[in-house]
């Protein structure tokens, strides 16, 4: 899904939050599949044992019902302490986990995202505080000035 409108068209106060969800149908009703807010925090948060659990959660629980489990992974990826974790996860505003947008800034992750982004090595930087340097991979720089902003695919490389 894309919404596109003119920054000018948005306040900074209050900033926007975004999230979604996906829903599959089960049994005649609606389950929640998978949602996202930030790029690539349910994947490098969550276990095998509670990603459904997060995925069919909203992000009004989030504060108190991931903390725990988000210090304790950071302790043993970054050695963060428990009071470096929260100010981390503060600092970057993942919990809740909705990807915010301040539109008097200029948006790039984690102020929204853009599509040359790479968010990947921002979390795995955020998650070893700091010691996995970039990989030095560049973003695409082929995108198209109109939807569906994305260019054709690279052919395979050796």
């Amino acid at each position: 899904m894309v919404v596109e409108l003119p920054t000018s068209e948005l306040r900074a106060n209050p900033e926007i939050r975004i999230w979604g969800r996906c829903s599959v149908r089960k049994d005649g009703r609606l389950v929640h599949a998978d949602r996202a807010g930030h790029p690539s925090v349910s994947s490098f948060f969550n276990t095998d044992d509670t990603k459904e659990e997060y995925n069919a959660s909203e992000p009004v629980n989030d504060r108190d019902r991931w903390t725990d489990q988000f210090v304790h992974l950071m302790g043993h990826t970054g050695n963060y302490t428990r009071e470096e974790a929260i100010a981390a996860i503060d600092a970057d505003r993942i919990l809740p986990d909705m990807l915010v947008f301040d539109p008097s800034k200029p948006a790039q992750y984690p102020n929204g995202r853009v599509f040359t982004d790479d968010v990947i090595n921002y979390r795995l930087s955020f998650l070893s505080a700091g010691d996995i340097p970039p990989t030095g991979l560049a973003p695409h720089t082929d995108l198209l000035n109109e939807f569906p902003y994305l260019g054709n695919p690279h052919p395979k490389t050796n």
